[in-house]
């Protein structure tokens, strides 16, 4: 696999790792911090913003995944999704206004 390729894949995990949260947040009825937000990442946006931030996501992790047959093409998904899995963790845990206390 080239290394585009790779890339490819690696990106379209993290895009589909990326919208769990958002989409989630949105289901439930609660606000949750997008890039639309005020200061972006770090405010609050509406269940709605979620969506289509979610939407945005899932859409691109579609472009860029474009039916994967091999085994290391399914791998460097999931790494993708593993590395963004961790890094929205570490990164959503610092951000105060996701458990219910004001920004900065």
């Amino acid at each position: 696999m080239s290394a585009a390729r790779f890339l490819r894949q690696v990106a379209a995990g993290a895009l589909t790792v990326n919208a769990v949260p958002h989409a989630v947040s949105a289901l439930r009825g609660q606000p949750f911090p997008t890039p639309f937000a005020d200061p972006p990442g770090r405010g609050l946006s509406s269940p709605a913003a979620n969506i289509v931030w979610a939407a945005m996501n899932l859409a691109g992790a579609a472009l860029l995944r474009r039916r994967p047959t091999a085994t290391s093409a399914r791998v460097a998904f999931g790494l993708g999704g593993l590395g963004m899995a961790f890094a929205v963790a570490q990164y959503f845990a610092s951000v105060p206004a996701v458990h219910g206390k004001r920004g900065r």
